[in-house]
């Protein structure tokens, strides 16, 4: 599928391009593209190296036993091929965490780790299981609860309620997530042929404390901390608590005070990531765990994932910077506009409906674009901020995810992603509509 979809955007955009005459600007395209391709690659290399290493941290303190018997009765009813403990339920649960947190750069490395670990359990290589796709699907539908990056912005432009999107935000993922679930069960028996589930191949052995290296790692070995480690891990976390609340509090009735609402928002939209950090950092002490060792052990995994994504990711920006240079994704807007009136989306906030599930970074440029024409505060800056918010960019997800197990063959894993996709979009013009409009 993946296949007929790349060569029908590159064939569309060169038939465009000659028609419209702007074949000068898709060829520079091609190139800017797989450079942007590679240089987004790298990019990714030191975040991805950081946070598998602070992964390895959780993995050796316990802590993902923790979250994984927590979201067990949920995973284990989505994921049933999966035996029982398997770490990638672990990887999952963390890259879902992150995403709700709105921590999309710190979600990556789970997911990747996520897949990888799902893979080894694939008997037909290079083909995804029924496990992958539901994973890519909920991935990509992007449920989240902080919408850290889009408040953070919308305070930047100016917006003088940059938190406003909050709720709508919420709505359209939980809806466009749900609808996701649905497609993919609806449509996994149909796509069976395809590729075998991994519950009619061989059941893999259970895991075990004593078979499984992997379990053995995700329990974490056998800690004793001692007291004066914990004391010492508590003492810090009281320090680091009391430095929040002063600078918040500072912010709040300083000489320039902003008032407590606005210095929570900020707070709520800049400190996750370092808060994050910081508590596993102390939870790795309290426990006992040798953080450094483990943040560059878990580190050199970011390299190596890194190279291997490199040519899916290329490929694909390619054929999107193809797409946008040859004006074939303004036709198609224009085509689409007067459909879209139909269900109460205005024109303005089509191209971002379009160009979300695309282009990560050409979606940010478009709401960027589009709340300084509008305002931030106005009924389509609003739109565009909780539409770029609630939904992800489904094909990088894809390119990246499948290209780091060299899945070629992803099965039905566009239905229940563009299904999240309509849905998020939707939900995210009718929940403004009702809550800001």
């Amino acid at each position: 599928m993946m296949n007929g979809l790349w060569v029908g955007m590159v064939l569309i955009a060169l038939l465009t391009g000659a028609a419209t005459g702007t074949l000068d600007a898709v060829a520079k395209a091609v190139t800017d593209s797989a450079g942007a391709a590679v240089t987004l690659s790298l990019g990714l290399v030191g975040t991805m190296a950081l946070w598998l290493g602070l992964m390895r941290v959780l993995q050796q303190a316990g802590l993902l036993k923790v979250f994984a018997r927590v979201m067990r009765p949920v995973l284990r009813r989505l994921f049933p091929e999966l035996p029982d403990g398997h770490p990638a339920l672990s990887m999952m649960v963390l890259n879902i965490a992150s995403n709700t947190l709105g921590l999309g750069n710190a979600a990556t490395p789970f997911g990747l780790k996520a897949m990888t670990e799902l893979d080894t359990l694939n008997p037909h290589k290079g083909t995804a299981t029924n496990s992958m796709v539901l994973f890519l699907a909920i991935n990509t539908a992007g449920f989240s609860l902080i919408p850290t990056n889009v408040i953070a912005i919308r305070a930047a432009m100016g917006s003088t309620q940059p938190g406003s999107i909050f709720l709508t935000t919420l709505i359209a993922t939980a809806c466009s997530t749900m609808s996701a679930i649905v497609a993919c069960k609806i449509a996994e028996p149909f796509f069976r042929k395809s590729s075998l589930s991994l519950s009619s191949a061989a059941s893999p052995a259970p895991l075990g404390p004593d078979v499984s290296e992997a379990q053995a790692l995700i329990e974490g070995a056998p800690l004793a901390p001692s007291v004066t480690r914990r004391l010492v891990a508590g003492a810090v976390a009281l320090a680091l608590v009391a430095a929040m609340v002063l600078a918040l509090a500072r912010r709040a009735t300083g000489d320039d005070g902003v008032g407590w609402s606005l210095a929570i928002r900020d707070a709520m939209s800049q400190w996750p990531l370092a808060v994050i950090l910081g508590a596993i950092v102390i939870y790795g002490l309290a426990r006992g765990v040798k953080v450094y060792d483990c943040v560059v052990e878990g580190g050199k995994e970011g390299f190596a994932v890194a190279l291997r994504i490199i040519p899916f990711l290329v490929a694909m920006l390619v054929a999107i910077g193809m797409l946008r240079a040859s004006g074939a994704l303004g036709a198609l807007v224009a085509m689409l506009s007067p459909i879209t009136e139909l269900v109460g989306m205005p024109a303005d906030t089509l191209p971002m409906a379009l160009l979300r599930p695309l282009s990560g970074s050409g979606a940010l440029s478009l709401m960027t674009e589009t709340m300084k024409t509008h305002g931030p505060d106005s009924l389509i800056g609003q739109m565009v901020s909780t539409m770029y918010g609630g939904t992800e960019t489904t094909f990088y997800v894809l390119a990246v995810y499948f290209g780091a197990v060299a899945v070629r063959n992803t099965r039905h894993t566009l239905i229940p992603c563009i299904t999240a996709d309509v849905v998020g979009a939707l939900t995210a013009v009718w929940a403004t509509r009702w809550l800001l409009g």
